[in-house]
């Protein structure tokens, strides 16, 4: 059997809108916005009607802009 073991936010691959909000620092309001702004983004993931955010490619967007 499978244990439900929880996996640290750091190693994950994706992210929620919320999990994301508080490994980035960035307000949860502020990524949904970003999320609308960048439909079709390779950093945005739809899971059915849940948007998640894969991490490090985010991060690598992060790492290439000054402001958001």
């Amino acid at each position: 059997m499978m244990k439900n073991t929880v996996v640290p936010v750091w190693e994950k691959y994706m992210l929620t809108i919320e999990e994301a909000s508080k490994y980035f620092g960035i307000g949860e309001n502020k990524l949904r916005r970003i999320v609308d702004e960048h439909r079709g983004e390779p950093f945005i993931f739809y899971n059915g009607q849940r948007t998640l955010i894969k991490r490090k490619q985010f991060e690598n967007v992060l790492n290439e802009i000054d402001t958001i």
